[in-house]
């Protein structure tokens, strides 16, 4: 496209690094609400529901892996400037799904254990089909924002198979985390991880914002294409390692238009205060000295 081969091709490690953290996320929220689903279900007495559960995980990934190469490989039969706009598009989809994602997350985060035991509750009352299609629309809803996000990302910074191989890694070590969780064998705080890896995912969002508006000015679609907020390139190596990994999960370049640097300070102004504001702590309530802390089991507690 012609926008990458202008800014040159971002590390393999950068590549790798921002999908492998995007998979490990998403795999983690995935693998949470599958835990729980499962929980329930033993608690409840009813292993005969877990092939039901499973059938629908497996019918979701299905989907969601189907929907991604659809979309992610149409890009390679057509032209190179339709290829630049079916890009920009993707990016800016990508950018809202991020955005809905993070933000919506911090608010469902105090119930949503509890809703989903709820529905498994009425579904394993129902039939096995209803239990198939609670775990296919639990584990399809995150799986299609993730085929969609990294649809954009891989198109913002290569288009190649460096995003898709970093995702699965990413996706394999939270298959991992989740077992190990579910098991016991570890424990992990839940609020900072998603904090941290969410603020993570606002300023990669933020970048693939600034790639789809270039990438439509490239083609017409916005203006201000020739109007470069400052060049750095004399100053900046885009070939060193801190360019091209700043490239390839940031996607910065030194030669910004002006609506590129004004879209991407407004985007993380408002939506890191939006987000920061969501995850802001209540103070500890006051416990009975009589009564000791206690600690549920992890697939238990609140996934956040």
């Amino acid at each position: 496209m012609e926008y990458l081969a202008a800014g040159g091709a971002p590390s393999v490690f950068a590549q790798m690094f921002g999908s492998g953290l995007i998979g490990l996320r998403e795999g983690l929220e995935t693998g949470i609400v599958v835990m729980v689903l499962i929980a329930f279900a033993v608690k409840s007495g009813r292993r005969d529901a877990l092939k039901w559960i499973w059938a629908g995980v497996a019918a979701a990934v299905a989907m969601v892996i189907t929907i991604f190469l659809i979309i992610h490989l149409g890009t390679s039969t057509v032209t190179s400037l339709t290829a630049e706009l079916i890009a920009g598009l993707a990016s800016l989809v990508a950018v809202v799904i991020v955005t809905a994602m993070v933000l919506w997350m911090s608010k469902a985060a105090a119930h949503i254990s509890a809703d989903l035991r709820t529905e498994m509750s009425d579904a394993l009352l129902t039939s096995a089909a209803s239990v198939l299609g609670l775990s296919f629309l639990a584990v399809g809803r995150e799986g299609f924002e993730t085929a969609l996000l990294m649809v954009g990302y891989a198109e913002s910074v290569s288009g190649g198979l460096w995003p898709l191989l970093g995702l699965l890694v990413g996706i394999v070590v939270a298959i991992v985390l989740t077992v190990m969780l579910y098991r016991g064998a570890v424990r992990l705080n839940f609020h900072t991880f998603f904090l941290y890896t969410g603020i993570f995912l606002i300023f990669v969002a933020a970048g693939i914002l600034a790639y789809g508006i270039r990438a439509l000015q490239t083609v017409g679609w916005l203006p201000g294409g020739n109007t470069p907020a400052f060049d750095i390139s004399s100053a900046y190596d885009q070939s060193s390692w801190y360019g091209t990994i700043l490239a390839g999960i940031f996607n910065f370049r030194p030669d910004p238009t002006v609506f590129q640097v004004v879209a991407w300070c407004v985007y993380v102004a408002v939506v890191l205060t939006l987000f920061l504001r969501a995850n802001r702590r209540p103070p500890p309530a006051k416990q009975n000295a009589d009564t000791p802390a206690h600690s549920e089991p992890v697939s238990e507690r609140n996934p956040r």
